[in-house]
């Protein structure tokens, strides 16, 4: 082989080398699109992430824009597809996105300075329901029909689902805590920051559920560990102490103190749960 020929390979494993590390830095300066499961709706949804994707875009370098998902359903195609980079999701959101992709944890939620949360059942403030069994023939609201959880909850609280008169999806806790309230059901089951902010102002809570782990922050298999180890290191900077940063994460839940790291056998409670929910 001739010298000229040795430095030709050369040239040509030089510049597919420098291929690659610009396709990788590309790959993770991209612009990242942030999805969410629809807890409000979509304009309230937007004003709670905003000042977090603001937050993540100055810290990382890197463009992070809202992708919102109408549903539930939707939220978890669009992670398992690739169409958003990171996700805020319900456990059962995690653990179905799971199953079908390389969808990983990034950190899990705090609320009041517990790394987990409650679903509380609620009625208003003027029923004369005070038990459990009294909810039975009465009717009941419901979020998204895809939320396992809720269901298996109430079940486990002692309310078989057939014993109530009628049980309705309504989509958002928001629909649920307002029906709630406006007489339009007897009783609903909410997130316990939703729970927080309607007790005393129309509502009641008359059950709560042990203490489960909590909505997280996922990302896609789109993303990279390196870049993912980067995402993580962003939320887990959040000081509360820095009234900024308290303010970033309050937008997203009010009741919300932080984010911690967090794994994937930490949701195999809610995977119990479910199981007899699941077709």
């Amino acid at each position: 082989m001739t010298h000229k020929s040795i430095l030709l390979i050369l040239f040509f494993v030089f510049t597919h080398w420098l291929s690659i590390a610009a396709a990788e830095q590309g790959e993770d300066n991209r612009e990242l699109l942030f999805g969410s499961v629809a807890m409000d709706i979509p304009a309230v949804m937007h004003q709670r992430l905003s000042p977090l994707t603001t937050y993540l875009s100055n810290t990382l370098g890197i463009p992070v824009s809202l992708k919102l998902s109408p549903n539930m359903k939707t939220a978890i195609d669009d992670t398992v597809k690739g169409k958003v980079d990171l996700v805020y999701l319900t456990p059962v959101a995690y653990l179905k996105a799971h199953k079908r992709s390389n969808t990983r944890l990034v950190v899990k939620t705090v609320t009041k300075g517990k790394g987990s949360f409650r679903l509380m059942i609620v009625v208003s403030d003027k029923s004369p329901i005070k038990t459990l069994d009294q909810l039975f023939g009465k009717t009941f609201a419901f979020g998204d029909k895809a939320a396992l959880l809720q269901r298996a909850v109430v079940v486990g609280a002692g309310v078989p689902l057939e014993k109530l008169g009628s049980y309705k999806f309504l989509g958002h806790y928001d629909n649920i805590a307002r029906a709630v309230n406006n007489g339009d059901f007897d009783a609903g089951i909410l997130k316990d920051t939703m729970a927080y902010k309607w007790q005393g102002k129309g509502l009641r809570i008359l059950y709560s559920s042990n203490d489960l782990p909590p909505y997280n922050i996922s990302v896609s298999e789109n993303v990279s560990d390196e870049l993912l180890h980067k995402i993580q290191n962003a939320f887990l900077n959040l000081d509360t102490k820095n009234p900024q940063h308290l303010a970033i994460i309050q937008s997203v839940d009010k009741k919300y103190n932080g984010f911690s790291a967090t794994s994937d056998s930490e949701y195999d409670v809610i995977r119990q749960l479910i199981k007899p929910f699941e077709k």
